[in-house]
């Protein structure tokens, strides 16, 4: 108590000065309308200000919820576009029988997507490895497929309850059955552990007709992803070691080494097709 009144006396000074300079503010407020203005509009300046910057610190922290809403709305909206691409490839298919057709494929469209975020990523190495922060009680399993909102990213490969490890692009175990958009022949995505931006699509029939800047999509031709899903353009082409095919260098659509947010493809008829085509395979031999 005592240093606390040694520092108050021997400061007094400052404090008599703070003391008057209230005072007087107070007094002119109290006594003149244009002063009083001036501090009012001053004080709605400073207010705003301070308002402005609280909004915009909130804002910021609510990017994260927002990003999570957007996903799940392209998500939706994808899973929407697959479904009219699977009406419309079946009317196309027989115009005769259709109707029932198009009528079952409404009512037992078999994906539905899981929204992941990335918990680790790596693209700079040989052999690549994306860990989700959903796992085995969120509904995910291994060999579901995975996609960003700019294109396909890999396949699940191990979960355990909360988290599941992807087998991404980049990866050389990757091997993605893959289409030019518009043509039916289709080859194999595989990556050479150079540049992560970058796959070559390889084995497709030198009489495919394409053009640089062509989408390919993934072909349909296997139990995890559906076809027309984005993997990237055609950057360039060349021969390959056979002649009668082709090997595309493809831009990926899906930028790496930014990736935050995923959804997980669900396909609920996945498991009766892999159990056909094993049941058939043992009967070959």
């Amino acid at each position: 108590m005592k240093k606390l009144l040694d520092f108050l006396l021997r400061k007094k000074h400052w404090f008599l000065f703070i003391i008057f300079e209230v005072i007087s503010i107070v007094l002119v407020y109290q006594n003149n309308s244009y002063q009083r203005s001036v501090l009012i509009n001053s004080g709605n300046i400073v207010s705003g200000y301070l308002g402005s910057i609280y909004g915009d610190i909130t804002s910021y922290f609510n990017l994260k919820e927002v990003n999570r809403s957007l996903q799940k709305a392209n998500g939706e909206m994808e899973m929407k576009i697959l479904e009219l691409q699977e009406q419309l490839d079946v009317m196309q298919a027989d115009t005769v029988t259709f109707h029932g057709a198009v009528c079952d494929s409404i009512h037992n469209f078999p994906y539905k997507f899981i929204m992941a975020e990335v918990a680790n990523n790596s693209f700079v190495q040989l052999s690549n490895y994306i860990t989700l922060n959903k796992g085995r009680v969120d509904g995910i399993s291994p060999d579901m497929g995975v996609v960003s909102d700019r294109g396909v990213v890999g396949v699940v490969s191990q979960v355990s309850d909360h988290f599941a490890v992807v087998i991404p692009l980049l990866n050389p175990k990757s091997r993605l059955s893959c289409k030019v958009f518009g043509n039916n022949n289709f080859g194999y995505l595989t990556w050479d552990g150079r540049d992560a931006s970058y796959a070559t699509l390889e084995e497709l029939p030198k009489h495919s007709e394409f053009n640089k800047g062509d989408t390919i999509v993934t072909s349909g031709y296997s139990a995890i992803f559906p076809p027309g899903l984005i993997v990237g353009t055609i950057e360039e082409f060349y021969t390959g070691h056979d002649d009668n095919f082709y090997s595309l260098k493809v831009r990926l659509a899906t930028s790496f080494q930014t990736l935050q947010h995923v959804r997980v493809i669900q396909n609920f008829r996945q498991e009766e097709q892999i159990n056909l085509e094993r049941e058939a395979k043992k009967n070959d031999q």
